[in-house]
């Protein structure tokens, strides 16, 4: 049999030849670049074997080759998907534990201040009352004057109390006459006793005159004194040094002597003040109350004085808290010799308190507010989460003090989440996170 070599190198057998004279039609597996062969003759070959084409090795070696490259990437294709499952199940791990931020509560300062209200009132104040009655015969001195002690301010014409200081003078002078007369009837009673020229019962007379001519005597002189001190308040003086801050009076008023009791008619004429150092009272809460002393510092601020501050310090402390309000009256006084304040002002009293153990400080956005109450999240050393109820005290704006429930080396979450639960792991941030 005859054999035909196709253009990829393979080998078939070529058909029976035909019979003589008739057409050989190509064979169609044959190389399309062969031409067609069109014989009437039988072609013939030897029979024999033919060496391996060289073509044939290297189209195996090239299939080969494709395939192993194939393996290859696909090896490389399960590998990086693989790697990046390993991957996405260590960053999906990772997420599932929150990641916090932790900020250490701060110690308190030694001192603290706290602001009350208060009215500022004179260090010493009157009320100016006529002690005799008349008439206002001048004033000398008008609202804001300052005044020493012992000025005369005004002056009040006592008609009444002058008649009767006339009247009071003429009675004493004739009890002195009388008394005259009675002091030489009894000193001649008793020469006349010696030699029995009166009897015992008519001395005995002599001597009572006398003694009760001495009693009206006293009781004259007593009765020119009064009238002479009451005359005396004619001129209205100043108590003490200060600044007049009101007249209620003017010349010519009628003046009833009295107080300001509510069954008297009497009229207050000038009210005096003393400024140059001023009382402030103030309601200091019972939380506060041990810290507060003599002589602890304090400062006033008003409004009408922004941004000076008006120093003073503690003078007085009530030694008992009002039960009705649970504050301890305190009095701080103030300077005020240019007399810039006034009394009846507003202030607000600052007190500086020495604290003897500063309590803890912690931001205010680290609190939990649950049913269970105010709870602040804490990390341990195994950043474990653990929830703890604290007790707040004062509040400061941006942080708050904590009287119970925290150790000074907790660790706590700022900006907890809601839904974070005591035993929960977390992640904390290497850098410390500011409050």
């Amino acid at each position: 049999m005859n054999a035909t070599i196709n253009h990829n190198g393979s080998r078939e057998a070529e058909p029976q030849p035909l019979e003589r004279g008739r057409p050989v039609f190509p064979d169609f597996l044959a190389n399309h670049n062969q031409p067609h062969i069109t014989s009437h003759e039988e072609t013939s070959l030897p029979p024999a074997k033919s060496p391996p084409l060289p073509g044939r090795s290297r189209a195996g070696g090239k299939l080969l080759f494709a395939i192993l490259g194939a393996l290859v990437i696909v090896g490389c294709l399960l590998w990086q998907h693989s790697r990046a499952y390993s991957q996405l199940a260590i960053t999906t791990s990772q997420m599932a534990v929150p990641t916090v931020a932790t900020v250490p509560p701060q110690a308190g300062p030694a001192e603290m201040e706290i602001n009350l209200p208060g009215n500022l009132m004179a260090y010493t104040e009157a009320s100016i009352y006529a002690r005799t009655n008349g008439y206002l015969k001048a004033w000398y001195t008008d609202i804001g004057a300052k005044l020493t002690a012992g000025q005369l301010m005004a002056e009040i014409e006592t008609p009444d109390v002058d008649a009767q200081l006339r009247q009071a003078k003429a009675d004493l002078s004739q009890a002195r006459a009388n008394l005259d007369i009675a002091q030489l009837t009894f000193g001649r009673g008793e020469e006349l006793l010696a030699t029995k020229v009166i009897s015992q019962q008519e001395f005995d007379q002599n001597r009572t005159t006398l003694e009760a001519r001495q009693a009206l005597l006293q009781a004259g002189e007593a009765s020119v004194q009064d009238l002479t001190v009451e005359q005396g308040f004619q001129k209205i003086t100043a108590p003490f040094t200060g600044v007049v801050t009101r007249r209620d009076t003017d010349v010519g008023a009628l003046i009833n002597a009295g107080s300001s009791s509510a069954s008297s008619t009497a009229q207050e004429l000038f009210h005096v003040a003393r400024t140059d150092i001023l009382r402030v009272y103030i309601s200091v809460p019972e939380i506060y109350s041990p810290l507060v002393r003599i002589d602890t510092p304090a400062w006033l601020e008003l409004a009408e004085y922004p941004g000076v501050k008006f120093q003073g310090k503690v003078a007085d402390v009530a030694g008992a808290i009002d039960p009705a309000s649970r504050t301890l009256l305190t009095e701080v006084q103030v300077p005020n010799e240019d007399g810039r304040l006034f009394p009846g002002a507003y202030a607000n009293v600052h007190l500086v308190l020495k604290v003897k153990n500063p309590l803890s400080v912690i931001p205010i956005n680290t609190l939990l507010f649950r049913a269970q109450g105010t709870q602040v999240g804490v990390v341990d050393q195994s950043n474990i989460v653990h929830l703890k109820h604290v007790t707040i005290g004062r509040d400061f704006g941006t942080s708050l003090e904590v009287t119970s429930g925290i150790e000074s080396n907790d660790r706590l979450i700022l900006n907890p989440s809601d839904s974070l639960a005591d035993g929960a792991k977390v992640e904390v941030q290497n850098r410390p996170a500011r409050p």
